[in-house]
């Protein structure tokens, strides 16, 4: 997933089509010269529409394709004759996005599955043709309705990553290793901070061919919540995951802080993340003895089980996968 590619937040102007008139046709043919009203509805005009594809995993296309405009209804004619419909745009995007209103930034729907269509923009309905106002008392009405006029205006799409299990952890926790050594997503690895700037997915394969999906989701710094460093971008994507795996490494200073760190920006950025199953893994524990870890799972706090892993040595890694998939699945 080349970070260059990976877009998860565009603005869009949108605008459906305008509904087709109402036909004020009067009937006319050789056998009658002043017959009734016979005009015809107009047609709706085009829905803009978001799809869910699952063959997408990015918000690139619409980077430069941002105004998006459906075709306006045909006009009823007659013979009672109903114009034909505006065609409807669609809008694929990966699973996971969420439309806001830009002006108010009002959450307007969320794509979770595949082929689910969600209308951002309603075309405006067709008008009425005379037809339908006439009367025992008015029996050639000589109007009709018009097309509704059509819905615009600017709209957020955004992204957040679908997986079972995130990893959280600062900047060089070692994810991205991880995720390279259980599965066959390849991220860039380097010993330097943020590394990585987009969520990397990668599907873990488990016992008797099961598998889960997991995403390395960019490191989290100290006041994320409040919009340092990438802040928001990076934290949104952690809302899908139903497991968090928190990730601190064995050269940590203090676990035990820098876990409740992590988990304070998380609660900050959205409290229902607190409700979120969590497991927390001490990462490079090649760097450590028997008794050096010992001493460091006094520090680590009681209330999230733990393990000591090595994606070099490989070192539990089979316990880590066994330990998330009972997760997983605590209420199949």
């Amino acid at each position: 997933m080349s970070g260059s590619n990976f877009i998860d937040y565009v603005k869009i102007y949108c605008k459906s089509g305008r509904g087709g008139k109402g036909s004020t046709h009067l009937l006319r043919n050789r056998m009658t010269s002043k017959g009734g009203p016979d005009g015809g509805d107009g047609g709706r005009g085009g829905h803009v529409i978001v799809r869910g594809n699952t063959q997408m995993w990015t918000l690139l296309p619409l980077k430069y394709q941002k105004h998006i405009k459906a075709s306006p209804g045909e006009n009823g004619s007659g013979q009672e004759k109903t114009g034909a419909n505006g065609e409807d745009r669609y809008i694929d995007v990966p699973l996971g996005t969420v439309a806001k209103d830009e002006e108010t930034g009002e959450v307007l729907f969320e794509i979770t599955e595949d082929g689910e269509e969600k209308i951002l923009v309603k075309g405006g309905r067709g008008g009425l043709g005379n037809v339908h106002f006439k009367s025992a008392t008015f029996q050639t009405p000589r109007y009709a309705q018009p097309g509704q006029d059509p819905i615009e205006g600017w709209f957020i799409l955004e992204l957040k990553v679908l997986a079972d299990v995130g990893l959280v952890g600062f900047p060089n926790a070692g994810k991205s290793t991880l995720l390279s050594v259980i599965s066959a997503a390849k991220p860039e690895i380097a010993n330097y901070p943020f590394t990585t700037l987009v969520p990397y997915l990668g599907i873990v394969n488990y016992r008797d061919y099961r598998s889960f999906v997991m995403a390395d989701i960019p490191g989290i710094i100290e006041g994320a919540s409040e919009g340092k460093g990438l802040g928001y971008r990076f934290l949104r994507h952690i809302e899908r995951n139903a497991l968090l795996l928190f990730m601190i490494p064995a050269d940590a200073d203090d676990y035990k802080k820098e876990y409740e760190i992590l988990l304070n920006e998380l609660v900050a950025y959205n409290p229902e993340l607190a409700d979120k199953n969590r497991i927390l893994a001490i990462t490079k524990s090649d760097m450590l003895d028997e008794e050096m870890q010992e001493d460091v799972a006094g520090q680590l706090p009681s209330d999230i089980p733990h393990l000591f892993i090595s994606s070099i040595t490989g070192t539990n890694l089979m316990a880590l996968k066994d330990q998330i998939w009972a997760a997983l699945n605590t209420d199949a």
